[in-house]
C-alpha cells in the first residue's frame, strides 16, 4: 500500500520508548503512516540485545520507524529532544512514572510549547494506589487474573506471548487516535495514558461478569464448563498432528452430525439445543475422540471446511513463516534483521481499501536516521557535523 495514502501520513511521532508496551504503540501508528522517530541512548537501545524471548522484541515492533540517538544526560541532547517534540503531533513513552518529566520533557511542559501534542505515556499502572510500582506484563497477567484462568488449577501460568505489552499498547493507540479527533474539534491535544494492569482487568473482565452472572468463580481455562460440547483439541491418526474443533451452534451441530455419519445424535430431540449438548458433554465426546482418532488430519480438515465448521490444526509460531494465507497478500513484510538477515514479519492486522499496510522503512539501525533528521530540524550540513563529532 503507497504510504502516501496510509490514514496517519503527515504525522510525526516522537518515540522515546523501550522493551515492548511503547515500540507497540510507535508501530502501529507508524505502520497506519505517521512518522514515527525513535529516540535511542548513545550506543542504542537495550532492547535490541536481549537475548532468548526476548530477542525478537526489536525487530517486531520497531519497524516503519526512523532511528535517532540522543544523550538525554546532556544539555544538548535534551535541547535536541524539546526541538523534536516541539514540531510533533503525538509524544509516545514508556519509563518509570516522572522519568521524563525530571528532564524537562514531561506532559505539563511539552504542552506548554506545544499545545497540540498528544502525549501517549503507556505505564504499570493508571492512577491509584499501585500507580508507582514498577510492572511487567508477567507481573500484571499474575496480579491481573489471567495467568490463573490460563494454567491448570494451582499452576497460573501466563500467556504464551507478551499478550498485555501488545494489547495496552493497542488501548494507547485507540487513546491517541481518540484525541486526535478531539483535536479536530478544539485544536488542542492532550495526555492519554494506558497500562498494563487494567488492560489485564479489561481482558479478564468477562470472567467478572461470569461470577456476577452465576455466582460462581470462573474456572481456569483447562478445566473450565465449556459454553459448547463440542470445543476442544483432539487428537488424530498421528498423534502428532492435533486438531481443535468447535461446534457452537444448533445448525452446526446438525451440520457437523450429518457430515460425519452421527445420525442418532443429530436425530435425538434431547440433544438438539446447545444447552443439552453441553449437559450430555460426557456422553458425546468419548465418542467424537474415537472418532476423530480413527481419521488423518488433513481428511478432518477437508470435511470441517467443507460444511464451514471452526476448526484449527495446532500450529507453532514458526509454522507461520510458511502459511499461505499470510503468505498470499501481504500478511508478512520482508524485513532485515539484526546482523543481516533477511526474514518474513506480520504485518499490522488490517486492511484499508482492500489493500494491507506494508513497509516503509525497514527496521532501523542505531542512529540510522540521524542525519535526516537533524536536517528535517532546520541544522545544515555544518551543524550536523558539528553536533555528531560532540555526540
Amino acid at each position: 500500500m503507497d504510504r502516501e495514502t496510509l490514514p496517519l501520513t503527515g504525522l510525526t511521532v516522537v518515540e522515546f520508548t523501550h522493551m515492548v508496551m511503547g515500540p507497540s504503540v510507535g508501530v502501529i501508528l507508524a505502520d497506519l503512516g505517521a512518522d514515527v522517530i525513535k529516540v535511542e541512548p548513545i550506543g542504542g537501545d537495550q532492547t535490541r540485545r536481549l537475548l532468548g524471548s526476548g530477542a525478537g522484541y526489536f525487530p517486531m515492533f520497531n519497524r516503519n520507524k526512523r532511528s535517532i540517538c540522543l544523550d538525554l544526560k546532556s544539555e544538548q541532547g535534551i535541547a535536541l529532544a524539546k526541538r523534536l517534540v516541539a514540531g510533533a503531533d503525538i509524544l509516545v513513552e514508556n519509563f518509570r512514572p516522572g522519568t521524563l518529566a525530571r528532564l524537562g520533557l514531561g506532559y505539563e511542559a511539552m504542552a506548554e510549547t506545544n499545545p497540540r501534542l498528544i502525549y501517549c505515556s503507556a505505564k504499570g499502572f493508571l492512577a491509584g494506589p499501585y500507580e508507582n510500582r514498577t510492572a511487567l506484563d508477567e507481573v500484571t497477567q499474575m496480579m491481573g487474573g489471567l495467568a490463573y484462568m490460563t494454567g491448570p488449577p494451582g499452576r497460573p501460568l501466563r500467556a504464551g506471548s507478551s499478550v498485555i505489552d501488545i494489547t495496552g499498547g493497542m488501548f494507547g493507540v485507540i487513546g491517541v487516535l481518540a484525541a486526535l479527533e478531539r483535536r479536530h474539534r478544539t485544536g488542542r491535544g492532550g495526555e492519554v495514558k494506558c497500562s498494563l494492569f487494567e488492560t489485564t482487568a479489561f481482558l479478564v473482565g468477562q470472567h467478572m461478569a461470569q461470577m456476577a452472572v452465576t455466582g460462581q468463580a470462573a474456572q481456569p481455562m483447562p478445566v473450565r464448563i465449556s459454553a459448547w460440547a463440542i470445543y476442544d483439541v483432539f487428537e488424530t491418526a498421528q498423534p502428532e498432528e492435533q486438531l481443535f474443533v468447535g461446534v457452537v451452534s444448533d445448525a452446526q451441530w446438525t451440520a457437523f452430525c450429518a457430515a460425519f455419519g452421527l445420525d442418532d445424535l443429530g436425530g435425538d430431540p434431547a440433544l438438539a439445543l446447545n444447552n443439552q449438548r453441553v449437559l450430555a458433554r460426557d456422553a458425546i465426546l468419548p465418542r467424537v475422540r474415537a472418532m476423530f482418532a480413527g481419521m488423518r488430519r488433513d481428511d478432518l480438515v477437508a470435511k470441517l471446511e467443507a460444511i464451514g465448521l471452526p476448526f484449527a490444526p495446532i500450529a507453532r509460531p514458526d509454522d507461520l513463516f510458511d502459511d499461505p494465507h499470510l503468505n498470499a497478500a501481504g500478511g508478512l513484510l520482508d524485513v532485515t534483521i539484526p546482523g543481516g538477515a533477511a526474514t518474513r514479519l506480520p504485518a499490522l492486522p488490517l486492511e484499508f481499501d482492500g489493500e494491507r499496510p506494508g513497509l516503509h522503512h525497514d527496521i532501523p539501525t542505531i542512529g540510522r536516521d540521524g542525519d535526516a533528521i537533524l536536517r528535517d530540524l532546520g541544522f545544515d550540513d555544518a551543524e550536523i557535523a558539528a553536533l555528531t563529532s560532540s555526540a
